[in-house]
This record gives structure tokens, C-alpha cells and sequence, in this order.
């Protein structure tokens, strides 16, 4: 963790929604005037597309039938931290982007599937905004929940998880079913140790739970909507969180448990910008104060 550059990770597991979550970060970002530096996770995969397929095939010849994004051998979890704790040090780090379609192919100038080239962050930053599958993983050899100032976990119910990934990768990537349901199964066991542990570690977890029948995720039609579902928000440490003014602005909404929160899934948006904005605020005011106290030494 560090004063004078602060560190917010969002994680969340393929198809969980952390790209929607991002987007709220963004508009407090520019809401608030706070210059921020973005990593992805996808960028610190080991293999760019065809070289993922390649390992997966060296893999499976070893018996290894289980070998996914989500566990430690296909990234570069360790640079990963590097970045961290670098950025956390001197506001410096570097990155690059994995290159997803031919939109992104067009706006990045690579082919879909690749990286581009690894580039500095942007200098003189507020604040460093991680979103991806790794953002408070602990492994024997990275662990990079030490690092951040404020962690976010993004955990729909598992059928939801499933139904939102089945949706998003059969429209926008073109995956057949079955091999949208052989990736889920070949990433379970990933799944299992790397992915649901971070979820002990965040600060605040927000999970999108259905209110409507998703007992067989593999044969659903449509995604549940905001308003057929219910947000549980679970706070790791809820002293200083002021409930009773969340009851209030959330209509709908109610205390589940001492350090949780139900609220109506239409009011995510609104629920995030009540809880995040401060925090982030109270980061960023902590990074002045901390270089006005430096500058007058």
C-alpha cells in the first residue's frame, strides 16, 4: 500500500462483469479530476492467442487437461506484482494490451489475438486502476493483494457467472457452445484455488444474485437483468461504513448481516458511486497531503 500512489484493483473472474464495473470508476474518475493509470489483466498473460492454443496442446500431452488463463503458469503474475509494487514506490510502471477483436485491432494497430508493445504508464498519475482475473491473487511465487489501497471483488453467483460468460462469448467472440462449455470446465480446478481466494482478500465484494430460475445456466436464452436480480455488498471491515445513509439512499435496499448490504440491481450504479467515491477521494486527498508535506521539507 502506499500514500502517494495509491493502487485500486477490481476482480472478478471471466464474465463476472468487471468491465461494467470499470466504467463506473471511470466516470468518478472524470467526474472528479483524477488522472488515472489503467492496467488490464489480459495484458499480463504469458501467451498471446496462438501461443496460448500451442501450450494448451504441450499440456495436454502431459495429462495436464486443466491448464487456464486463470492459473498461474499461463501469466506473468509475478511482473504483475513488480508493476505493484513499483508503481506503489514511484508512481512508475510500464504495460501493453491484449488485443481482442478488430475494433480494438484498429484502435491498437495489432492483430486481434497479440499484444502491442509494452509502453511506460502515464506519468504524474493519481492513482493505478487494475481490472482483470488477478488483482489480489496470492500464489507461492506473487502476491499481489499486498499492494493495493483498495481492492473490489466482482462475484455474480456461479449459474450467473456461467450465463454471462456463455452470452458474452458466443455473441462478441463467436465460441460454439461447446467449447464455450469446455473452456468452464477445463478452468475449474484454476477456478477453485486462484480465483475464489481472492475474494477473502477485498475489501469490498459486490455479487449479483438472479431473483429469476437459472438452474441449467447452459440452456438460458437471455441474462437475468439488473431488475431481476439483487446485489449483495459484503464489506471485509465495515467500521466507518454508514449504513443507515445507504438504507436510506437506496431504495429497496436492506441490511442482510452486520458488514452486508442487499440492494435492487438496478441501483448497483448508484450504490457504487455512493460507497467508492469517497474512498477513492479520501486516497487521492492522502496523495496530496502526503507530496505537500514532502515538497515542504
Amino acid at each position: 500500500m502506499s500514500i502517494k500512489h495509491p493502487i485500486i484493483s477490481v476482480t472478478g473472474s471471466s464474465g463476472a462483469g468487471t468491465t461494467s464495473v470499470r466504467k463506473t470508476f471511470e466516470q468518478i474518475f472524470r467526474r472528479e479530476g483524477i488522472a488515472a493509470a489503467f492496467i488490464e489483466g489480459d495484458a499480463f498473460h504469458r501467451y498471446d492467442r496462438a501461443g496460448m492454443k500451442e501450450a494448451m496442446v504441450e499440456e495436454m500431452a502431459k495429462g495436464n487437461l486443466n491448464f487456464s488463463h486463470f492459473g498461474p503458469e499461463a501469466n506473468l503474475l509475478e511482473e504483475l506484482e513488480a508493476v505493484f509494487r513499483e508503481y506503489g514506490e514511484k508512481g512508475t510502471g510500464r504495460t501493453r494490451h491484449y488485443v481482442h477483436d478488430i475494433p480494438e485491432s484498429e484502435r491498437y494497430g495489432a492483430a486481434p489475438g497479440t499484444f502491442t508493445d509494452w509502453e511506460a504508464l502515464p506519468a504524474d498519475t493519481d492513482l493505478l486502476f487494475y481490472e482483470g482475473l488477478h488483482g489480489a491473487v496470492i500464489t507461492d511465487k506473487a502476491n499481489t493483494a499486498r499492494y493495493p489501497d483498495l481492492k473490489i471483488g466482482v462475484v455474480p453467483v456461479i449459474n450467473l457467472e456461467w450465463i454471462q460468460k456463455i452470452h458474452r462469448d458466443r455473441a462478441a467472440r463467436g465460441h460454439s457452445d461447446t467449447a464455450i462449455v469446455e473452456t468452464i470446465l477445463r478452468r475449474m480446478p484454476d477456478y477453485i484455488h486462484f480465483i475464489c481466494p481472492q475474494f477473502s482478500e477485498t475489501d469490498i465484494n459486490f455479487q449479483r444474485v438472479p431473483t429469476v430460475d437459472t438452474s441449467n445456466p447452459f440452456v438460458a436464452r437471455w441474462i437475468p437483468t439488473p431488475d431481476e436480480s439483487m446485489v449483495v455488498i459484503r464489506f471485509k471491515i465495515p467500521r466507518g461504513i454508514d449504513f443507515s445513509y445507504l438504507v436510506t439512499m437506496i431504495d429497496g435496499s436492506f441490511m442482510s448481516r452486520a458488514n452486508s448490504i442487499v440492494i435492487p440491481g438496478g441501483k448497483l450504479d448508484l450504490a457504487m458511486q455512493l460507497i467508492l467515491t469517497p474512498t477513492i477521494l479520501q486516497l487521492v486527498d492522502n496523495r496530496k497531503r502526503a507530496l505537500r508535506q514532502e515538497s515542504g521539507r
